[in-house]
This record gives structure tokens, sequence and C-alpha cells, in this order.
């Protein structure tokens, strides 16, 4: 079919995720065919660089024969069972081996899962589980925080703390209570130095619980940088100070890894990045570099134990474990393990992307908190640098700015008036050279757009 009619049957047929589904049938959709390393290509031929990695998941990019030829091996096989009823198979107890193997020493089991939005509904589910199991059914409470993502199903909303998504659906649902965003830039006091104010958000956690009372909370949970929220990065006293928390008041310390899992901040996972040691591990994207729907909900051994006291965990789905998004997953982490991918993002390609992302977009006068880890980066769109003055209704600038990339064949994500990106860990200095270089342009684009928006506003005013 030709483009045309492509969207004509998308409009007819789809209904996109977050997505004003009458403007998008009104406006057409761009038809993606292929993808090879960090490109992908639409039906008319463009060549697209992928800033995104897909939606922050396709590590070891596009095109790769390897697991290709592992689904079609497990497909000829066994192309599907299930690991209820006393039964499991060889993909899936491989995968849970390797899992052990690249998560810290004291991960040995792992609750598997379709997606990131039902790894953080079986984590919800799990950690008031094993306080039951231990005596202690009171312990319900779940804290996260706002402007965190946690996924779209009713439980991974309600965790999550995007309040436009709270609106649709009457949320969040009990037992869930949220504390606010360690985002310095926003939120810190005049003169106030990042590291006093990463202790200051922390604090916000053990108030919160003072309020509540311990007796009653199951867990924190927090990405180790937020990753739809516009890449928040805390401060680097951030995590420790919440990890002291929750030990102190014997709360469950929950990282959702979603995003950071599996080499995108230059460490296997993010927790490790900003210096902390959770007690359960969300995970999925990254876990099959996106070849498949897969996730994982990784478990410590603490828990571990007070789960098997427990007896029946009365919680699965049918494709826990699918033995085909198994072995791509197992397939994927041993590429990551023998390309040396996670190093490369430590010690090379990671620290080239910061340097870069900062060279480029800090000179643009409406960009601020231009900010990166591995490679995860982010910058603000701001009316005015010198007061931090944000544009009015938070998230249209950001929208103008990434339809101008995306008109230049650049993917990038408007969270907010935040601009982020995240490409595929085996994106090269050239590439990211190139990237960059076409993000540039854009940003003037955007510059000159914005010139003349603010004039024709001051003239009117």
């Amino acid at each position: 079919m030709s483009k045309k009619d492509y969207s004509k049957q998308d409009a007819k047929h789809h209904l996109h995720p977050f997505s004003d589904n009458a403007a998008l049938a009104r406006d057409g959709v761009r038809v993606m065919v292929k993808g090879k390393g960090i490109y992908v290509y639409d039906d008319e031929g463009n060549e697209i660089i992928d800033g995104m990695a897909g939606l922050w998941c396709v590590n070891i990019g596009y095109g790769r024969k390897e697991l290709a030829r592992v689904a079609k091996k497990q497909m000829d096989e066994l192309p599907f069972y299930n690991t209820f009823f006393k039964t499991t198979h060889p993909a899936v107890v491989e995968l849970s081996a390797k899992l052990s193997e690249v998560a810290p020493a004291n991960f040995n089991h792992v609750f598997y899962t379709g997606s990131g939005s039902e790894s953080v509904d079986t984590m919800m589910r799990m950690v008031r589980h094993y306080w039951a199991s231990l005596g202690k059914p009171s312990k319900k409470i779940i804290i996260g925080r706002w402007n965190g993502y946690h996924g779209s199903t009713i439980g991974g909303a309600s965790l999550g703390g995007m309040k436009g998504m709270h609106a649709q659906g009457d949320l969040p649902i009990a037992n869930v209570v949220h504390i606010e965003q360690p985002w310095y830039y926003g939120l810190a006091k005049d003169g106030e130095s990042a590291d006093d104010f990463g202790i200051r958000a922390a604090n916000w956690l053990e108030e919160k619980i003072n309020e509540i009372g311990a007796d009653k909370i199951a867990a924190f949970v927090g990405e180790p940088i937020q990753g739809a929220g516009g890449v928040i990065i805390p401060p680097k006293t951030y995590w420790p100070r919440i990890e002291e928390i929750c030990r102190k008041h014997d709360i469950l310390l929950v990282a959702d890894e979603v995003i950071c899992g599996f080499g995108r901040t230059g460490h296997w996972f993010g927790h490790q990045a900003m210096g902390f040691k959770p007690d359960i591990i969300t995970t999925a994207k990254g876990l099959s570099s996106g070849y498949l729907p897969i996730g994982a909900v990784l478990v410590s051994d603490k828990v571990t134990e007070g789960l098997l006291a427990g007896g029946e965990f009365n919680h699965g789905f049918t494709y826990a474990g699918h033995p085909v998004a198994a072995a791509v997953a197992q397939k994927n982490l041993e590429i990551l393990q023998d390309e040396g991918i996670v190093d490369r993002v430590h010690d090379k390609i990671g620290p080239y992307m910061q340097k870069r992302w900062h060279e480029t977009f800090s000179k643009f006068k409406y960009v601020d908190d231009v900010r990166c880890e591995g490679l995860i980066c982010g910058f603000t769109l701001v009316k005015d640098k010198a007061t931090r003055e944000l544009f009015p209704d938070f998230g249209t600038t950001g929208l103008m700015c990434r339809d101008i990339f995306f008109k230049h064949n650049l993917i990038m994500r408007a969270c907010g008036d935040h601009m982020v990106a995240a490409p595929p860990l085996v994106i090269t200095k050239k590439e990211i050279d190139t990237m960059l270089a076409i993000a540039a342009k854009c940003m003037r684009e955007f510059e000159e757009k914005m010139d003349k928006q603010l004039a024709k506003e001051n003239a009117a005013g």
C-alpha cells in the first residue's frame, strides 16, 4: 500500500497510545518500515536517526539478525508453553540464570511479566504479599513521586505521579501516595547547593513516613533517573539518603529500572550509577532490546525468603516467561556482555555523548539545565535563563520543538518542556556528531520561531 493507503487504514482501525486519535487521523501518521543500527526508515525512503531507541529500549540497535535466528529456532522447537502448573522450559531457566549473573549478587530470583507496566503491578502486589507473609498485613501503602512514571495500567499509573494520567480514571487507587520529585533546577532554593538539595528532597520521604506511620508503609518506589518525567537526574546525595531512610523505618526500596536497566547509564542497572541498593528491581524494555515484549521483576534474597514463607502468590500472566521472548532476551544479554556494550557506554561513548551534548545545547538562549548520564540526556526549554522562568502552558513549547526535530528526520522526545534523548547503546562517535549537528540545526530553527512568537506577544502586550 502507499503511504496514503496506510494512513487511511490506520485511521480507520487503529487507536494509538497516548495520542489524540482524532487529530492523528486528520493529520496522518508516519509509516516506519525498516530499522538498522541507530536508524529507522519510513515508507518514503527517509533515513531517520532514532534518538530515543524506540521507546528507550532498542539498546543493541535495529537489525540484529542473531535475535531473529534465536526467535525462529525457539518458535520451531517450542513456540509457547506456560510456567504455571509445575512446569518450566529451557529458555526461561537459562534466562533466569543469566539475569542472576548480571544482577547484583543478592538477586537470585526473578518473576516474569510481559511489560514494564506489568512488572510494576507485580511489584505492587508482591511487596504487600511480602509483608503479609511476615505477619505485618497493615504495611500496604506504597510511596511514589510526583512526575515519576511507572506505566499506564491502573496500578502503575496510580504509582506514577503524572497528574494528567490521574485525571483519567479516578486515580490514584487507594494506598498509593506521593512525595515531590528531586528536580534541583526547578525546586531548589536560591543559593542552595545540589548536594544540600538532594538531602532535603530525600527528607521529604521521611516527612511522609512520619505523617503516615512506618507500620502502614510497604515500599518506596522510584526510577533511579526519571525518564518520561524529563530525564530528571537527582543530586548524588539523594539516593543514599533515601536508602538510609528506608532501612531506618523498615520499608522496602524498589528501583524501577524499566528505562535505566541493561546499560543505559553505563552500568547494568541505574541504581548502581546512583549509589544505592534496592530490595526489588522492576525491568522490561532493554531486557530484550525491545525485540519482543518481556518484563521481569528481580527479587532480592531477603524478599524471596519472605515470599517463600507466605505460601502461594496468587498472581501471574499467561505469557510470563514466554519461551520465544525469553530466548531472545537471553541472547540480547549475551550480546551486551560479549560486545562489552555496557562498559563501552561507561568508559567511552557515554562520556563522549555527554561532552558533545553540553557543547551543542548550552549555547542556545532558550535552553538550560543541560544534563546527561550515560546515554540518557536532556535539557529544559526556558523563557529566561537568568531567572529560570519556564514557558507558560508547560509542554506546548516542547511539542513545537519536537515536531521541528521530527521534520528533520531526528527523533527526540518532548516530556513537557524537557527535550530528551536515549539513543541505542551501539551509537558511534561519528553518529553522535551527525545526530547533534542535525539537532543544532533544529534548535536554530526553533529559536528563530520562538523569537518571532515572543516578539509578537510583546507587541500585543
